[in-house]
């Protein structure tokens, strides 16, 4: 090759057969006949062996690999096997120093327990190692001028010079195993008098950071990602010789390469349809000029390609209008590719103000914790989804079993248990089309909590969505909303939920519609005859939220709770229930030491009480945790702390002795076992007669 003789793999071979001329094989030999055999390294000119290694895949590279068993757990591990089948006896030599490693391979291999070639985890091994040499590691002694210099600062200044002592050459690489769609390799060839284009100048690269900076990536992470790909980001071919796609301006017989063509596409999106009402010819660099970037005069324009005036500025508008480009949503591998090649072209080409928004990202979806394909026979075609799930089904699957940083699992299981929610819910809907809602002097207190409790919800998904936390917003405005319904329902009658229901079934079905939207639309046109899809994100009616009735509720669930602790472990069925509140003064303290620390609290309580008693119910509220911050409502205020127990229990008095099947009695003088003594704001006591 070129006059030099080359030792590589049949496969190496084949591949530099598309990248250079003049390859011409001379001979085939076993890999076994190089086994025992020396060659020189091309810098030091010191002998070293060849050696076998059953991880080398000869369709990698030149299927020849440079033994670095200092640095690469594969290579340390191969040479480990050597030595203890052959006795081979090879020091390792260490180039780079990283703090926290002896011998990196060395170290990395034993703290995994890794011992032979086989084992799948030298790729987490090679990953550990290759990382902290990136971003620790420094070229120490043995490396002569290089010595002392960070490997992230150094890299390609060592290819560089490698390349220019002629000891080096480039070899082209796919960066992964990829298959054509026939399945076959995909391979990397070069072709003669390609064209690239050269991402490498300062300028380019310091508006490409400063866009990204700018803008919002979901998860955030991909933003760092982004940087770091803009820094790397060289020479890239913009052009191909086969295949369908716009003829290249600069010479002919080439076609754009399809990732080139597809950076600026979303601009030309917003006006595709008024573009098709005009002559081709009519579509020159000049109209481009003044529709995206406002360069030009409309009148002068107009002369020159015959385009009415109005025309003209009406397409603008349309731009205007829609642009930039607000949300670009695809997957992680396109970040070095399609994303890049997106945001730096944007960069290059438009002002500030036309810039990309935000980027978001997801991951893939497995089955039965699997990988999807063709080849495991679990790949589930969309063209069946309808018919095996139904697609709202689908949709609320995916939106409440992932984000945009996790991999959706689908699990048979869990798709059945998810449709008997979903089939709950479509029946709620169903239930309460064509009923009356309340009036607001209907409402009760139940009646209020439930309104106060979708619309806080409702607050908060809407926030969640707007940060891209779809599963949140999903999970609160399905899951949690249901279960209120169905705690409503342990309140009142059927009949009454159904009418509650219609007070918010119009902003129920309006926030759901992203997530499942045939049902919500299926129901709206029952209410309105017109579409949901069309419909504004409904109004907070802030005015039905009520953080004094939610707390009240919170209260009674947990007293509920208490009480069924105690006949839970009295294993009694109650006559009477005697409930005591807590007594004036020690409201009075509880308000006073609330916010303090534990320390200071007893010291203030006994400002104000200077009674034995005192200490003991600060120990024992201390003990509690009602004065702990973390049990405190999401909501803590005033008003939690102004609750009047009293007020309520004998509110719910007859709700109470309607869930226990017996009399409920608050606050009563009868105290035979001195319960009342233990009562604390909040917490009241409570006595069984069974």
């Amino acid at each position: 090759m070129g006059g030099e003789f080359w030792i590589v793999s049949r496969e190496a071979a084949e591949k530099l057969g598309y990248q250079r001329e003049e390859i011409e094989a001379m001979e085939e030999l076993a890999g076994e006949y190089f086994l025992g055999k020396h060659v020189k390294t091309p810098i030091d000119d010191r002998e070293v062996p060849i050696l076998p290694a059953s991880f080398v895949d000869a369709d990698v590279g030149t299927g020849v690999v440079y033994s670095v068993p200092a640095h690469a757990p594969y290579d340390y591990i191969a040479l480990e096997d050597l030595r203890r089948a052959e006795g081979v006896e090879i020091a390792p030599i260490r180039i780079i120093d990283i703090e926290g490693y002896e011998m990196p391979a060395k170290d990395i291999c034993e703290q995994m327990g890794i011992e032979n070639q086989a084992d799948e985890r030298l790729e987490e091994a090679t990953q550990i190692i290759y990382k902290d040499e990136f971003y620790r590691g420094v070229l120490n002694e043995v490396c002569g001028d290089f010595a002392g210099v960070k490997i992230a600062a150094i890299k390609d200044e060592v290819k560089d010079w490698l390349k220019g002592e002629k000891i080096a050459d480039v070899f082209y690489e796919t960066s992964r195993k990829a298959v054509t769609r026939g399945g076959g390799k995909v391979i990397v060839a070069v072709l003669q008098d390609q064209w690239f284009i050269d991402y490498t100048p300062k300028w380019w690269k310091d508006l490409g950071h400063k866009l990204v900076d700018g803008m919002t990536f979901y998860p955030d992470k991909y933003k760092a990602y982004m940087h770091d790909i803009i820094d790397w980001l060289a020479f890239r071919p913009c052009a191909r010789k086969r295949g369908l796609g716009t003829e290249f301006p600069f010479e002919k017989g080439w076609i754009i390469e399809s990732l080139s063509d597809s950076t600026i596409y979303m601009a030309l999106y917003t006006i595709a349809h008024l573009l098709r009402q005009l002559p081709v010819d009519a579509l020159t660099e000049s109209f481009f000029d003044y529709i995206f970037l406002g360069l030009g005069d409309a009148e002068a324009l107009s002369k020159a390609i015959n385009v009415d005036v109005d025309r003209l500025k009406q397409i603008k508008d349309e731009y205007e209008y829609w642009y930039p480009n607000d949300l670009r949503h695809t997957a992680p591998p396109h970040l070095s590719n399609h994303l890049v090649f997106f945001l730096m072209h944007h960069a290059a080409i438009f002002p500030e103000s036309k810039w990309p928004k935000a980027i978001t990202l997801n991951e893939l979806m497995i089955r039965e914790g699997r990988k999807m394909s063709k080849s495991k026979g679990n790949v589930i075609p969309l063209a069946d989804v309808s018919k095996l799930y139904g697609v709202d089904i689908y949709r609320l699957y995916c939106a409440i079993n992932a984000d945009f940083a996790s991999v959706v699992n689908w699990r048979e299981q869990d798709t059945e248990a998810l449709r008997k929610r979903f089939n709950t819910l479509a029946e709620l809907f169903e239930d309460s089309i064509d009923v009356e809602s309340l009036k607001e002097a209907e409402f009760t207190h139940t009646d209020r909590w439930l309104l106060s409790k979708f619309y806080s919800r409702l607050q908060e998904s809407v926030e969640r969505f707007d940060a891209f936390r779809i599963r949140e917003a999903g999970v609160n405005m399905l899951f949690n909303v249901l279960n209120d319904v169905r705690y409503y329902e342990q309140r009142e009658s059927a009949d009454r939920r159904k009418r509650i229901v219609r007070n918010i079934l119009e902003d129920w079905l309006i926030i759901l519609s992203p997530i499942v939207p045939h049902i919500c639309e299926e129901v709206w046109h029952k209410l309105h005859d017109t579409f949901i899809s069309v419909q504004t994100l409904p109004e907070l009616k802030a005015e039905f939220i009520d953080d004094r009735v939610e707390h009240e509720e919170e209260y009674l669930v947990a007293l509920i709770g208490d009480i069924n602790e105690i006949l839970k472990i009295a294993r009694i069925v109650p006559d009477k229930i005697y409930v005591y509140t807590a007594e004036s003064w020690k409201w009075e303290i509880f308000r006073a030491i609330k916010d303090l620390q534990d320390k200071d609290k007893i010291k203030e309580a006994m400002k104000l009480r200077k009674d034995k008693s005192t200490v003991d119910f600060v120990k024992q509220a201390m003990k509690n945790l009602s004065l702990k911050k973390k049990a405190l409502p999401k909501k803590e205020n005033t008003l939690y702390f102004e609750l009047g127990e009293v007020d309520v229990l004998e509110r719910e008095k007859e709700y109470l002795a309607t869930e226990f099947g017996c009399e409920i009695l608050i606050n009563e003088e009868y105290d035979p076992k001195g319960k009342k003594r233990f009562a604390i704001p909040l917490k009241p006591a409570i006595f069984v007669v069974g």
